[in-house]
């Protein structure tokens, strides 16, 4: 055999190992979307990766980085793309956008479209859509519309679109997005809300757009007049600890100036979870509840102690005035098992460490286990007595509402 042939037969192998893996664990379940994913060639949109990085099932490969080193562009994880593929549902014959560009997606959605449909893919970077461009002609889709444009101002004008598909980290839902859809159509796209980003499925109905599903994923931030910047609030008087807020950073911070000084309250919830199960729900359950939500983080080389985080990097957190808390896990005696604890620092820390206390064991009696949120944009501007939820989350361009039921109302509905 040829390196040329090896290189080929050790490709197909990986790809095929890939999808199988996906599968096996529940990642991918419709046939369409199993079979484009075994069909195109991964490896030949992720020039300069090894085989090996190119279908590693979890993985993002890097394809450009800013002048600091943090990546501004990628081909998305195998799981997140079949993840999102399944989400937005694609049939043949429709007129699909995707923004964020690279390549690989928009030759999923030529095959999943075929023939009779059309896909177009617009990115902001010349570099990227020129790679795109040339990847997609190289491996036998020409017919991709490849559009250089700002998504969030400007829309390449081949719409309505029965199908839009983000793949770049998004704050906000822009106008054009909804009004450039199909009544009915779907808009799938990673959306920050408080701080955690998942990959929604949204459907228009007339003004607005309703979720169906709600997925854990990470993306690099989108670029341009739709980037947004969250806000750090150190807590300790050096770069120790960060809390990071992506609605804004609370009416009066130098109240928190003296909360490290305080004894560290802490309180267990005696709600425990399996090491493998699946907490989303609780993410975006105290994000909904709790005002002040944000996220803490520790710089591992500045670290004292202080705090005692179960994840340094990524710890769920509120503030509540003067004082402050975060969520924390410790081992339970058979080991397979966490208990959430809570810990809080400042003049009331031991009434807001009940408060968190109590949210958790209410998601753990209501909702754990559930769907999580049903989620919906809609128009800034819309008033308040015409919105849903428990929960509204004010952006430019849309207000998101976030909207609980109960494991036990669900299951009955």
């Amino acid at each position: 055999m040829t390196p040329a042939t090896t290189e080929r037969s050790d490709a197909d192998r990986l790809r095929n190992d890939v999808v199988d893996e996906l599968t096996s664990k529940g990642w991918l379940t419709t046939p369409e979307v199993e079979e484009v994913m075994r069909r195109v060639p991964r490896h030949a949109f992720t020039p300069g990766a090894s085989l090996e990085e190119a279908y590693n099932a979890y993985g993002a490969v890097v394809t450009k980085k800013d002048e600091h080193g943090v990546s501004i562009s990628s081909v998305s994880a195998p799981q997140i793309q079949g993840m999102m593929l399944e989400q937005a549902a694609v049939k043949p014959g429709m007129n699909v956008l995707e923004i964020g560009s690279g390549g690989l997606n928009a030759a999923y959605l030529a095959e999943l479209v075929g023939e009779s449909g059309t896909v177009t893919t617009v990115d902001i970077d010349p570099e990227v859509t020129e790679r795109a461009t040339r990847l997609l002609v190289e491996n036998g889709y020409p017919q991709v519309n490849v559009v250089l444009a700002d998504a969030a101002e400007d829309f390449p004008g081949r719409g309505p679109y029965d199908r839009i598909i983000v793949t770049a980290g998004a704050w906000d839902i822009l106008p054009g997005w909804r009004e450039e859809l199909t009544d009915g159509g779907r808009l799938v796209v990673p959306l920050r809300m408080r701080g955690l980003t998942r990959t929604i499925d949204f459907k228009r109905v007339g003004d607005h757009l309703e979720s169906s599903s709600a997925r854990v994923c990470g993306f690099v931030p989108m670029q341009g007049a739709a980037a947004h910047q969250e806000e750090l609030l150190l807590v300790a008087g050096t770069d120790e600890i960060g809390l990071r807020f992506d609605d804004g950073l609370p009416a009066d911070p130098s109240q928190l100036d003296n909360a490290v000084l305080t004894v560290r309250e802490e309180m267990w919830t005696s709600v425990t979870v399996g090491l493998q199960e699946h907490v989303d729900t609780l993410q975006m359950y105290l994000a909904t509840v709790l005002d002040g939500f944000c996220v803490m983080a520790v710089d591992p080389d500045l670290d004292t102690g202080l705090v005692a985080p179960s994840n340094r990097y990524f710890s769920l957190a509120t503030v509540e005035g003067d004082s402050f808390a975060y969520l924390t896990t410790r081992r339970t005696e058979d080991d397979e098992h966490v208990e959430y604890g809570v810990h809080a620092f400042g003049p009331t820390r031991q009434k807001l460490a009940q408060t968190v206390t109590e949210h958790v064991r209410t998601w753990a009696k209501e909702h754990r286990g559930g769907p999580g949120p049903k989620i919906s944009v809609f128009p800034a501007g819309t008033p308040d007595d015409q919105l849903p939820g428990e929960r509204v989350i004010d952006k430019v361009h849309s207000r998101v509402t976030l909207s609980w039921h109960s494991v036990e109302t669900t299951v009955e509905s």
